[in-house]
């Protein structure tokens, strides 16, 4: 569970994204880093009992900058508004599939699954999809699944205006083969982000992606 003082650090530094101010509330952040550490830490214990591809990770390797990359971005607020993880075998800088966390008052929430992969591994996920479509449709059947997660994301970015070279229209799977990621995710409200039963929560959210994880993973170790 987090602080509401952590809560508020980050509401605070929306208001006041500037270095200066940074500076003065160092301590504040690195109070609110510290409780991400050991939540991330308690997490990869989770994960690690369905998912043991993650057990050697150290937490370090899992967790993202707050700082920001301003070199092309019109915007040079020097800091981002929220704090996140990813947990995947490969850590936060790998291709593989994995789990995510978002922690930003009134918008955080736990994704997972894979995110715009690169067209050598997009492929071979396109042809897993293809090849084991009845074992990937029970995936986001299941009613557990569909109860946590609705569906895969399709942002426009996100889903191609035609089938992907190689697919007819009529493929009974086109729908998941002409996404570009396939990312579901579930809101965490504030209240639940203090709550005792946090860890639990998020955990049983990731047990529940799992199934979904690995068979991306499969799909990119063929």
């Amino acid at each position: 569970m987090f602080q509401q003082a952590s809560l508020q650090f980050l509401k605070d530094l929306t208001r006041h994204n500037q270095k200066e101010w940074f500076e003065k509330n160092r301590k504040k952040y690195e109070s609110t880093k510290k409780e991400l550490e050991e939540f991330t830490g308690e997490i990869i214990k989770k994960i690690s009992k369905f998912d043991d591809s993650v057990a050697h990770l150290e937490v370090k390797e899992c967790l993202f900058r707050i700082n920001r990359d301003v070199r092309f971005s019109k915007d040079k607020s020097p800091y981002k508004n929220h704090m996140a993880m990813y947990i995947s075998k490969g850590g936060k800088k790998a291709v593989n599939p994995g789990y995510y966390f978002h922690l930003e008052p009134g918008n955080s929430y736990v994704a997972g699954g894979l995110w715009m992969p690169m067209a050598p591994e997009l492929k071979k996920v396109r042809q897993e999809i293809d090849y084991s479509w009845d074992e990937f449709k029970k995936i986001f059947n299941n009613r557990k699944f569909k109860a946590a997660f609705n569906d895969f994301r399709r942002g426009e970015e996100e889903v191609l205006s035609r089938p992907p070279k190689g697919y007819d229209e009529n493929n009974a799977a086109i729908a998941y083969l002409k996404l570009k990621s396939w990312i579901v995710s579930a809101r965490i409200t504030d209240e639940e982000l203090v709550s005792k039963d946090l860890i639990k929560k998020v955990a049983a959210h990731f047990e529940t992606m799992n199934p979904m994880v690995q068979f991306f993973n499969q799909a990119l170790d063929e």
